[in-house]
């Protein structure tokens, strides 16, 4: 599923629910003009900047990772801390590709909860 659909299918989930989950109302709380929105959930025109999509994933209550993800974008933050140690993270992504979900998320956890 591309970044325009996932987002037009969130939105108009909602909308089922809520009536100000139209194109217009959520691009408004976002700060982009209605036909932007629209151009983009039908994907003629590519996602928005990172912020834009900090503010609508908080909008749709999405994960903001995964859609910059979709977008084809990493956080500012990851960047700056990739930059720091290009070689060793590198390294590192490229062995995490073919792991299985579950051994990931184990070395996470040490990673997070290790006693260092």
């Amino acid at each position: 599923m591309s970044f325009g659909s996932h987002v037009r299918s969130s939105r108009e989930a909602r909308l089922k629910l809520d009536r100000s989950y139209s194109v217009r109302q959520v691009a408004a709380r976002i700060g982009v003009e209605p036909s932007y929105l629209s151009k983009v959930e039908r994907d003629e025109q590519p996602p928005p900047s990172e912020q834009k999509i900090r503010r609508l994933a908080e909008e749709l209550d999405e994960d903001v990772d995964v859609l910059l993800a979709m977008a084809g974008k990493v956080s500012e933050d990851l960047r700056h801390t990739i930059i720091k140690r290009p070689k060793l993270f590198a390294e590192m992504i490229r062995e995490l590709q073919d792991m299985p979900d579950h051994a990931v998320l184990r070395l996470v956890r040490e990673v997070r909860d290790g006693d260092w």
